[in-house]
């Protein structure tokens, strides 16, 4: 069964090595874990629902206290916080789960009629606050998409599948996986996130060099909205102005409900594989991946992780033995301390694989890059989905972790990348507390790449000051990164949190046009509200 207070399935538990549990006590010391709060108690908190009765929704919306517990928040660190300590805050008043396009209209013309807050909910994966209510003294329902979870159509003509916005991405692939197809949209919340969700906030995939971002899957769809229904129609190119597609990516709720989205898809490829290569310092590593992507070479994914990342994952990848034979022999092929990992993926015909293959070794060689095969590659790629439920192993041992994502030109990466770190890793030296911070680069374009951190640090003796400290380093960094040539979010979205840094990076004309469209199709601001744009 889900989590109701964190990530994924409540049968599955990542473990930390004793090595890792000393590597991270080392660097920032000794941790101590807070205590829980119980579903129950969570549950006897729930106020009684504000929502007005109307028998054309019978058995449309549960405002059972559970129910809205378990749809109440996200996956921030915020989140987090708030879900271990049983300060929720607000709770939605209830929960509907329609299963067609006209129960979204019915539940749409219901929040007109008595002036509610309507929250749309994919996978509840949001790492930035977009499905968590506010109090605004308006009722609150939020409309769970997980009935509208199927492949509806698929074209293979046109290489085009259409799916309810609620199917989540194991789903997504079963589904096309039966008729020989892929999408390739892979992010690490994959597991749990939704077509619509990747949508409605511009989601990236782990495997974007092959089959690009959300923006380039998606071929058209349906949105509901306080206005009507909005079609999308599928056609591959146009210059008949603006392009609608573009205006509902990214859109996080504020102008309508997703109900059905229309991707491109790829046959399934022939071969995959995962690859890694060890550099001997950060300039020729990340001047390799810079190369490798101008040249076009046809990799489906890549990934740079800093010296210090670097060392962070062979610390926690426990197998001592075996990691000190590769420490071993790194060094004596003249890779040592302040070495840098990267890991490619391959994919496609037999020879695609090989052209690619030949071409990302002798680019690395250039750059004394040590090839090392595809074990670790391996087990990157065992372990890509289930890294977000290291999240609950550290805080067992008293460690809040959480993450920061940019992207930036490739002549500004060092130095954002170094400001990001500078700042969160003295962030808490005010409370005499440390920071560990490490960084690799995730997702790469030839104009430059995105730039994802993570941070861990010691949780406080309350869930007060524990918050209190990633606000302050969430904040102090978001102005960082907005304030000096980055976007303040690559791929996960805006919602209630980023939204306050939005305006530094679009502009006042921009803020103006954003704002003027969430007027255009929700006049009373019922849809999402504080989302996106407050």
């Amino acid at each position: 069964m889900r989590r109701w207070n964190g990530w994924g399935d409540d049968t599955f538990n990542l473990t930390l090595p004793s090595d890792g549990h000393q590597f991270l006590s080392e660097r920032i010391g000794a941790g101590q874990a807070l205590d829980d709060a119980t579903l129950e108690s969570v549950c006897a908190k729930v106020p009684r629902s504000r929502l007005p009765e109307d028998p054309e929704l019978d058995g449309l919306i549960d405002t059972g206290a559970e129910t809205r517990v378990r749809h109440a928040r996200g996956q921030s660190l915020a989140d987090w916080l708030a879900m271990r300590s049983g300060d929720f805050g607000v709770f939605p008043d209830g929960v509907a789960t329609p299963s067609t396009g006209a129960e979204v209209r019915q539940l749409l013309q219901y929040a007109s009629r008595h002036n509610l807050h309507l929250i749309p909910y994919g996978g509840g994966t949001s790492v930035a606050g977009h499905i968590n209510p506010v109090e605004l003294d308006r009722p609150i329902l939020t409309v769970s998409l997980s009935a509208m979870n199927r492949l509806l159509d698929l074209d293979p003509d046109s290489q085009i599948a259409s799916f309810g916005a609620g199917t989540p991405g194991p789903l997504v692939e079963s589904q096309l996986r039966a008729h020989g197809y892929t999408l390739g949209h892979f992010p690490q919340s994959f597991e749990l996130s939704t077509v619509g969700g990747w949508v409605a906030s511009r989601s990236s995939g782990q495997q974007s060099l092959r089959y690009g971002r959300i923006e380039q899957l998606f071929a058209g769809g349906t949105v509901e909205t306080l206005k009507g229904t909005l079609q999308i129609p599928t056609i591959p190119a146009s210059s008949a102005g603006p392009d609608i597609r573009e205006i509902i990516l990214g859109s996080e709720g504020r102008l309508g409900l997703i109900t059905e989205v229309k991707v491109r898809i790829s046959p399934l490829p022939d071969r995959e594989s995962f690859h890694v290569v060890f550099f001997p310092s950060w300039s020729q590593a990340r001047t390799a991946c810079r190369k490798l992507v101008q040249n076009r070479t046809q990799l489906s994914m890549l990934r740079l992780s800093n010296a210090v990342e670097t060392e962070t994952q062979l610390a926690l990848a426990g197998h001592p033995r075996l990691i000190g034979m590769l420490e071993s022999f790194l060094s004596l092929r003249g890779t040592g301390d302040g070495k840098c990992m990267m890991t490619f993926g391959l994919t496609g015909s037999q020879h695609q694989c090989r052209s690619a293959l030949r071409d990302a070794r002798r680019i690395c060689a250039e750059y004394k890059g040590v090839y090392t095969g595809t074990r670790l590659g391996a087990k990157w790629a065992e372990k890509r989905f289930t890294m977000p439920y290291l999240r609950e192993a550290l805080w067992q041992l008293g460690y809040a972790v959480d993450t920061l994502e940019t992207a930036t030109d490739w002549d500004n990466v060092d130095n954002l990348l170094g400001r990001i770190e500078d700042s969160l890793r003295t962030g808490l030296a005010d409370r005499q507390e440390s920071t560990h911070v490490f960084t690799h680069l995730s997702h790469f374009y030839g104009q430059g790449c995105s730039i994802y951190t993570t941070y861990v640090y010691r949780v406080a003796d309350t869930y007060e000051e524990t918050l209190a400290r990633w606000q302050a380093l969430k904040h102090q960094t978001s102005e960082v990164i907005v304030h000096n040539g980055g976007t303040i979010s690559h791929q996960h979205g805006v919602g209630k949190d980023h939204a306050p840094y939005l305006p530094v990076e679009k502009g006042e004309l921009g803020m103006m046009a954003l704002r003027s469209l969430c007027k255009s199709f929700d006049p009373d601001a019922l849809l999402n509200p504080q989302t996106l744009v407050d």
